[in-house]
């Protein structure tokens, strides 16, 4: 019994200290705030720091620094001002330029010059003679002198008479493939070095057509029918380019030929590359 009372004082004894501690905590609580109220009207007077005895070197450390030798930058106050947006100009047109769907009204008269299928480019001018070069006028005018020199004998018509450079025969009309064979641009160059102007056939091979457009030096036109076998060399013939015709004045007769299409600029231009620098696809060269 004795022992269960002194228990209940001591635990009365330690709630009064706990409740004490509390007290305490709170009047200190409210010693604070007490301060702070009475601080918070000070903070609007100007002479808040005098009247606390504040010294103001202990509020503000660095206010008697003086910084010299700074750079002077040209810097610009903020402004609020409407921002102009910048100005871009319209984007480059690159589409390419192509090429008139008009055919030139262009017309080719003289003798024509008759062969048969399947002639080639060994035919046409002989490998041996590839070591001229077209871009010297020189060795230009000798590969006309050649064209048609590598036909075989069943043909007892020279294309070029000798010791000449030019061919009387400006006009070609040829049979199936023509041009077929090893890929050389100087099998038109030769034929256009010669004097011709075009040649009629009833195909070509791919390359010799390509050729004959990218060098410009001949009109590869397509018959519609086998005018090789309804004209001998040497008939005198007219070449209406805008009309797609053929006439054939020693008979009479009249044929019709495959439109040129966009190939006819290209080589009226005279070449792939003139036409790229006429239309502006490339500078020229004075440019």
């Amino acid at each position: 019994m004795v022992q269960l009372i002194k228990r209940r004082k001591t635990f009365v004894a330690d709630a009064i200290g706990s409740v004490r501690i509390q007290i305490h905590r709170c009047d200190s609580h409210l010693s604070s705030m007490a301060a702070s109220s009475r601080l918070l009207p000070s903070l609007s007077n100007p002479n808040f720091i005098s009247s606390h005895k504040l010294h103001r070197s202990s509020l503000y450390p660095l206010s008697n620094i003086k910084l010299t030798n700074l750079p002077k930058y040209p810097f610009k106050p903020l402004i609020s001002q409407p921002v102009t947006p910048p100005h871009h100009p319209q984007p480059l047109n690159l589409c390419r330029a192509t090429a008139s769907s008009e055919t030139p009204s262009t017309t080719f008269h003289g003798l024509c010059y008759v062969v048969g299928d399947n002639i080639d480019t060994d035919q046409i001018i002989p490998a041996e003679y590839l070591t001229l070069v077209p871009s010297n006028p020189e060795e230009y005018k000798k590969l006309g002198s050649y064209a048609f020199i590598g036909l075989p004998s069943s043909y007892p018509i020279r294309f070029v008479e000798p010791n000449e450079f030019k061919s009387k025969y400006s006009i070609v009309i040829a049979g199936d493939n023509f041009g077929c064979g090893s890929s050389r641009e100087h099998a038109p160059v030769a034929l256009g070095a010669a004097g011709v102007a075009t040649v009629v056939a009833e195909s070509y091979a791919r390359i010799f057509f390509r050729n004959s457009v990218a060098t410009g030096e001949v009109y590869p036109l397509e018959s519609e029918v086998r005018i090789c076998e309804e004209c001998k060399t040497g008939d005198v013939v007219t070449i209406e380019l805008g009309e797609s015709r053929l006439i054939n004045h020693t008979t009479g007769k009249e044929y019709k030929l495959k439109p040129i299409g966009d190939a006819g600029p290209v080589i009226e231009a005279g070449g792939i590359f003139a036409y790229a620098r006429k239309t502006g696809m490339i500078p020229s060269p004075s440019a």
